[in-house]
């Protein structure tokens, strides 16, 4: 690839080949699908804080309630719902569209394709907000399902395709979500949560990067570090982000998610008990569930079951494992680009190959979490922010939506079939995660049994 002036260049892969790669250009900034997102992003959030905080207008984007167990679905379905969802539609539509046509797609081609892409979006919503299914399993298992079995069975229309960007809707996504990582959570529990979730998931990562490559022998090492990343972090978020960082292929991301989300479902449901029986108590089987099971929603529904307070202290936990994303993503992005560069045999790595290789909406993740936890927060309050977190949470759920549906869309059983081939993956996950277990357990026993240090207040 010709460089254009004197724009620096880096080594990037493209079909197993390295090619030359263009530096940083002004233009990059609306026109590459990592900027555009932190901007589709950060619109999403100056205008939901500002409808909050002023108190002007409504900015929330449609949310299905619960139905089932004797609740009827139309009871929601209401002229006010269903204004709401096509003002969801138009906003996303109109954000999604404009970021379409400056990275060169067509109007004609980008639209009437999202439209059908949000009506699958719709439909995986109603299915995921059904009592039993909303209880047990996530949203994010109903996407991929709904787009496998649309993949798998008349398969995707050609017109449909230029919607299907996976990366475009989990990179804004994450930006957004990046609002409601609020570093003061460090605070709120102190070294307490630093030691269960910083100290033991990195040495988790580590450790199944290790056997992952050296005793099971994967050659696919963005796998391995996905998979690694959402069995230590907060599954599928924390694969978003590392798959990014790493290059793996949509594949890879669908089969790592796959595997976290069944194995959070069993632990959702069998962790409680057993903390139960053995007698753990809420504030230490709390810390136990959140730094081991994958989901901040299952987290919550399995601290729940244990009790109030073991719901505070899970939710804590996992809310500052989470802030790790970026972090792990950053190191992730530089690894990769190292050894990448190692195997051309050329010289070391730049500090231009690095921002080449990072995956630029993480900048945007970061962003989005100081300016909450340093400027909207002192500025207004717990309350507010938490009420802009609200409206937020939803326009984050709508873009990981639309982004797994369209993995779903992507993907064929074939594919999927030939990754399991083996079986080692689920090997990694399995032996990983009983690590992580062991590792959190021996945190959680020296930090909140009582017998080293003082329970924190939070939780006395």
């Amino acid at each position: 690839m010709k460089n254009e002036g004197n724009v620096k260049t880096s080594v990037d892969i493209i079909n197993n080949e390295y090619v030359e790669a263009e530096g940083f250009k002004w233009s990059d900034l609306i026109k590459k699908e990592d900027w555009l997102a932190i901007w589709i992003g950060f619109i999403v959030i100056a205008i939901g804080a500002f409808a909050v905080i002023t108190g002007s207008f409504d900015f929330s984007a449609a949310k299905f309630s619960t139905w089932g167990n004797g609740v009827s679905f139309f009871e929601q379905l209401n002229g006010s719902f269903v204004f709401t969802l096509i003002r969801t539609f138009l906003i996303l539509a109109v954000l999604f569209t404009v970021g379409a046509l400056l990275k060169g797609q067509k109007l004609k081609d980008f639209l009437p394709a999202f439209a059908l892409l949000f009506v699958l979006a719709i439909i995986v919503r109603f299915i995921s907000a059904q009592y039993t299914m909303n209880r047990y399993l996530e949203w994010a298992f109903w996407a991929l399902i709904v787009g496998l079995l649309v993949s798998n069975t008349v398969g995707v229309p050609k017109w449909l395709k230029p919607a299907v960007q996976t990366e475009y809707y989990i990179k804004a996504g994450l930006v957004i979500m990046g609002f409601s990582v609020l570093f003061s959570n460090i605070v709120s529990f102190g070294l307490y949560g630093l030691g269960i979730a910083w100290i033991v998931t990195p040495i988790v990562i580590i450790f199944m990067w290790y056997f992952g490559t050296r005793v099971l022998k994967i050659n696919n090492e963005p796998l391995i570090i996905t998979l690694s990343a959402a069995t230590s972090v907060c599954g599928t978020s924390a694969a978003i982000a590392v798959g990014a960082a790493s290059k793996a292929k949509k594949t890879d991301l669908s089969l790592a998610v796959s595997i976290s989300i069944i194995f959070t479902v069993l632990m959702m449901v069998f962790e409680p008990i057993i903390i139960r029986a053995a007698g753990l108590g809420e504030v230490m089987g709390g810390a136990l569930i959140g730094g081991t099971i994958d989901s901040t929603g299952a987290v919550t529904v399995a601290g729940t079951v244990l009790g109030e307070t073991a719901q505070t202290v899970a939710v804590l936990v996992k809310s500052i494992q989470n802030i790790l994303i970026g972090f792990i993503a950053f190191a992730v992005a530089v690894f990769f680009t190292g050894r990448e560069k190692n195997e051309t045999g050329k010289s070391k790595v730049t500090a231009a190959e690095i921002w080449h290789r990072l995956p630029k909406f993480i900048l945007g993740f970061f962003a989005a979490s100081l300016i909450a936890s340093f400027v909207i927060l002192p500025l207004t309050s717990s309350e507010t922010v938490s009420s802009i977190n609200s409206v937020l949470d939803q326009y984050k759920n709508w873009a990981f939506v639309l982004a797994f549906t369209s993995i779903g869309l992507d993907t064929n059983f074939r594919e999927i079939k030939e990754q399991f081939a083996g079986g080692k993956q689920v090997t990694l996950y399995v032996v990983g995660q009983l690590f992580n277990i062991v590792l959190t357990f021996l945190a959680v026993y020296v930090l909140l049994s009582g017998n080293f240090f003082p329970l924190p207040n939070l939780v006395a």
